[in-house]
């Protein structure tokens, strides 16, 4: 079998459906190198574009890279190729967080990727007011098992647990609001359109409405500088949030988490679902492992994610291909 040249145009469009993948504020803390002579990528966190008051452990920027590292293995999957990832590949290196290695199709069963590539330009954080209707539990057990094939678990906290969920997102809003280093961090990461164009962060007419009733977490990125003519709107009274969890707490399993979370976005997108992000008490340890399930008592809440039936949300900017791409033969 013959081996296909991946040519520069390809190289980018793999890298720009990687980039669509969501992290933390938009801040796309990822850089790829493209070796032709290998025909491998390595993936580098981009340390510059960290969040060290919200992230300091970077447990969030690795999540990141994870996502990012599934839409480049299902764009690889609909170009009919196929992709061998490493994760953390070289032990003295952390901020090299994974290479794939482009092979032509082999004979292993397919994994499914491909069947997700229509929903990476579709998927969009959404942070509007969902309606009341239910998820069908057959498509709660899809996007349950789309966290497993990334060695990952989501689960829909429902009951008291669910309540416990939607205080500890409250108590972690105040939280925010108390840390002058964490507002100002936030508003480094937050644009106004109308001045300025931006390749990254949380343009304003991202924002969505505010609220002004309901149960579901709204965070509200506008923070101390108010929006000329935003709109008031009421959220949900049961909101439908999952949680993403691994077993263990490591570089690795943030980078497992990365890509589950990514890949349950991209069948919840395929299957009309819209969703945005509750990560407040993930950002507060004390409040974090609270998170875990109750029934179980073990794992290690990666994401809390608010799915539903509503509006898609916006497309958010992203950093040009050159930026974040460098090739060598």
């Amino acid at each position: 079998m013959s081996t296909r040249t991946l040519d520069d145009a390809m190289l980018a469009a793999l890298v720009r459906d990687a980039t669509a993948a969501p992290s933390m504020h938009n801040a796309q803390p990822w850089r790829f190198h493209y070796t032709r002579g290998t025909r491998t990528f390595d993936l580098y966190t981009n340390r510059a574009r960290a969040l060290p008051h919200a992230d300091p452990s970077t447990r969030g920027l690795h999540i990141g890279c994870g996502a990012a590292l599934l839409n480049l293995r299902v764009a690889v999957a609909h170009a009919g190729l196929s992709a061998v990832t490493a994760l953390l590949p070289v032990a003295t290196s952390p901020e090299l967080v994974a290479s794939v290695h482009i092979e032509e199709p082999s004979g292993r069963p397919p994994d499914g990727l491909a069947a997700l590539y229509p929903a990476i330009q579709d998927r969009h954080t959404s942070r509007y007011p969902f309606t009341s209707r239910l998820i069908p539990d057959e498509l709660r057990c899809a996007l349950a098992e789309a966290a497993r094939g990334e060695d990952a678990f989501l689960t829909f906290p429902a009951g008291a647990h669910l309540r416990t969920v939607l205080d500890l997102i409250r108590d972690a809003e105040g939280y925010d609001h108390m840390d002058a280093d964490r507002e100002a961090e936030t508003a480094r990461w937050t644009r106004n359109a109308t001045n300025a164009a931006s390749a990254d962060g949380i343009p304003d007419y991202a924002f969505g409405p505010l609220k002004r009733g309901g149960a579901a977490p709204a965070r509200d990125f506008a923070g101390r500088a108010p929006v000329k003519n935003r709109a008031w709107a009421d959220f949900e009274e049961t909101p439908q949030l999952a949680v993403v969890s691994t077993e263990a707490d490591e570089p690795v399993d943030w980078l497992r988490a990365g890509q589950a979370m990514e890949r349950v976005l991209l069948t919840a997108t395929l299957h009309q679902l819209s969703s945005s992000f509750a990560t407040q008490p993930l950002e507060w340890p004390e409040l974090r492992w609270v998170l875990r399930d109750p029934v179980s008592g073990t794992g290690h809440a990666q994401m809390v994610i608010r799915l539903g039936y509503g509006p898609t949300g916006v497309q958010t900017p992203r950093r040009p291909v050159e930026d974040v791409l460098t090739v060598e033969d």
